[in-house]
Order: C-alpha cells, then structure tokens, then sequence
C-alpha cells in the first residue's frame, strides 16, 4: 500500500531569479541564474545530479518542446532530462517529478527548474494558444480576467455577500501583497499601494480592477533535491524536507452539467485533503506557518482561503479584512508578494513559492521573515476557466 512521500526527500538547494520584464536575459540566461544559486546552496558538483525535469508551460514562445535546452544552458553531463507541463501548475509539477524519483530510488540527487519568458511574446496577458483544439483548452470562455470575474459572482451570490465587502476585501488582497513584495527584492513590483489608489483603480472586468489582476514577467527558479541521509551526509544540518506534494485534475464534469455553480474550485479542494492527510496536518489553520497560493486575481486568493480550509464557508472576505492572513497575522499569505508582485511566468511560478517556503524555513527570508515556521504551503491552479487542475505542496523541517 502506498504511504506517501513525507521526509522520504530533501531539498538540498534552490535558487530563484529576479523576476520582471528581463529584456537582458533569455530564457537559458534564466535558467543559469537561477541554477547558479541553487548548486551554491547545495554545495554539490553538477556532476554529482543524476536526472533533470525542466517546466515550462508555453512551449511554442519559449524553449521548445524538450527539455535540451535545460541540459545545453545548464551544461548538464549526459543523463535524463524531461519537459513537463501543466497550465499554471507546471512549476511545481517539475518538483513533483524530481521528487518522486528521488522518493522511488530511481536516482540520489535530481533537479527541478521552471522558466518562462512572457515579456518577449508582446501580450499583455498570457499568449493564446492557437493550434487548433490547445486554443479551446487553454481559454475556452475569453480572458482570463472575464474568467476569474465569473468566479467573484459566482462567490458573492451563493454567500451572500455584499458588493462592497468583496471589493474591500480583494482591495485588501491586493493591498497586503504590495506591502509585502516592497520588501522582497527579487519582486518585479516593489512600491507599496494605498488602498484607495486600488479601490479606485480602471475597472478591467468587473469587480476586478487594475489592481487585482497580477501582471506579466519573466524568471526561473530551481530546486535540487536528495534523500535526507545524503544530505546529512553532505554536512546539512538544517534540513527541509517534502511533506506532501499532491495534484488533482477535472476531468470536465464542471462544464457537463449543472452541478457546479462556479463559486469554488473542487480541485484545490481535493490536492489539499490529499497534501493535508499526506503531510500529517491535522490542523491547517494551527500547524502552517505561511501559505503561498495562485493569486493570479485577487477573487483567486480569498476563494482558496476557504477552498484550502483556512477560513470557513463564506467567512474569507471578513477573515481578510480582520488580517489573518497579513505579514503580521496569525497566518501569513503571500509573504513575498504573491503573483501580484512576481508576476506569472508560468512554469517559474511554483518553484518561486517553494523558494520562498524554504528560504522562511532556514530563516534566510530577511526583512519577511517569520518568526516561528514548521510547515508552509504552495498552490497552483489553472486550465479552463480556473479549475482544470490544482497542485498543493507542504514543506517543513525533517523530524
């Protein structure tokens, strides 16, 4: 019977770019950056990886459709190296995999790294696909904004809430991620915002204004990881190990029939029954001591507040207007500034949350970091409209 893979792995480094609109690097140029930090942290040889996976979502205006760039830019000796993707969860489906082989014995010491270059694209947005059935899936009902607008509908009617709650409460969203990424100097947006230059912000699809939808960047980040023996072996002291990575997909009944009215996604709903149990967390809103979660709107984050188990049914916008999950609340959201100061390079994104968790865990986080961390939680999701697929990852020291 399978037991999971809690502290069957260890992260031995990682290593994250400066995100923004990196005219000055490509996507290789990324990717050395960020493996650079991440061998240092290890203390290891190149030669001494054993496997490779490489996330990058977009694959027709970025790196290609294998993973050869990885190994050219990275110089990697001969072995397997692999490109995954899966819509916005493709960072931390890399992780997913280099943890996995590690966790099967498959192989010692393996790298995960996600990278995406939108700045050169020239969209606005996320580029659209536009092969022929990749198009219908990757936004089959308009923008990702007009998408992620139904969802706050869908919220305020079941719950009841009131216009203006909403708005203040994705107002606050938006407001405590830009307190936060103004600390945080690998953020593309650093400056903080009022919450009066966010309430009054253009409206792009309503409720959602200018300052609830993130914006577009490129960078890279990258984990090595190995068994917790091996990293003893190599002097760690302070070791941070996988608690839990799970990823549940829809098979599209939410667009089959009427069952789902839109207010919530079942499959963040389902990765983190799987992460929480895995883990052994019983209590997540106790036992986490920060979350990292796919803000790619505002709506996105207070939604996965409750779809995660952190607030109750309907009790999100409150729980956020009360600061729960602020830098100085009882269990901090985003606090390295969220998609909402990185942006979403898309196959970056998950690795740049498990940075962030791993960096708050050995107390590197600087001017953010907590004062007490057991455990820490990312999530992504993505896909058509915003509930396709859902990854949920729990880090945490080694017993």
């Amino acid at each position: 019977m399978a037991t999971g893979i809690r502290d069957k792995v260890a992260i031995l480094g990682m290593g994250c770019t400066n995100f923004g609109e990196r005219w000055d690097a490509g996507s290789e140029d990324l990717m050395v950056e960020a493996f650079t930090e991440a061998l240092a942290d290890a203390g290891i040889a190149r030669e001494d990886i054993q496997a490779a996976w490489l996330g990058a979502a977009l694959d027709d205006v970025n790196v290609g459709n294998s993973a050869l760039p990885l190994a050219f830019a990275l110089r990697l000796r001969p072995m397997p190296v692999t490109r995954v993707e899966n819509m916005c969860a493709t960072g931390t489906e890399a992780l997913r995999a280099a943890v996995y082989a590690v966790a099967a014995g498959a192989c010692d010491i393996a790298l995960a790294l996600g990278v995406e270059k939108l700045k050169d694209t020239g969209y606005g947005g996320l580029p659209l696909r536009t092969k022929g059935l990749a198009n219908d899936l990757w936004m089959p009902y308009g923008s990702a904004p007009g998408s992620f607008a139904q969802l706050a509908g869908a919220y305020a009617r079941r719950h009841g809430i009131e216009a203006g709650d909403l708005k203040r409460a994705m107002a606050h969203v938006s407001w405590k991620s830009h307190q936060n990424g103004a600390l945080n100097p690998k953020a593309h947006l650093r400056k903080a915002v009022s919450m009066d230059t966010i309430l009054n912000a253009p409206l792009i699809a309503d409720p959602l204004g200018l300052f609830d939808c993130c914006g577009v960047s490129d960078g890279a980040a990258c984990a090595i990881v190995t068994t917790p023996d091996i990293a003893r072996g190599l002097g760690k002291r302070d070791i941070v190990t996988v608690k839990a990575i799970q990823l549940s997909a829809s098979n599209g009944w939410e667009s089959q029939h009427g069952t789902w009215d839109g207010s919530y996604v079942r499959n963040t709903r389902e990765a983190s029954r799987r992460a929480y149990a895995e883990a052994g967390i019983n209590d997540p809103r106790v036992q986490l001591g920060l979350t990292e979660v796919h803000d790619c709107f505002s709506i996105t984050e207070l939604v996965t507040m409750e779809d995660l188990g952190l607030s109750d049914e309907g009790r999100a916008p409150f729980d956020i207007l009360d600061g729960r999950f602020d830098r100085d609340g009882t269990l901090p959201c985003q606090i390295d500034g969220g998609l909402k100061c990185f942006g979403h390079p898309v196959g970056a994104s998950g690795l740049r949350m498990a940075y962030e968790v791993y960096s708050q865990l050995l107390g590197r986080a600087g001017e953010r970091q907590r004062a007490t961390v057991d455990f820490g939680l990312t999530h992504n999701l993505g896909g058509a409209p915003f509930n396709s697929v859902a990854a949920v990852s729990i880090l945490g020291r080694l017993d």
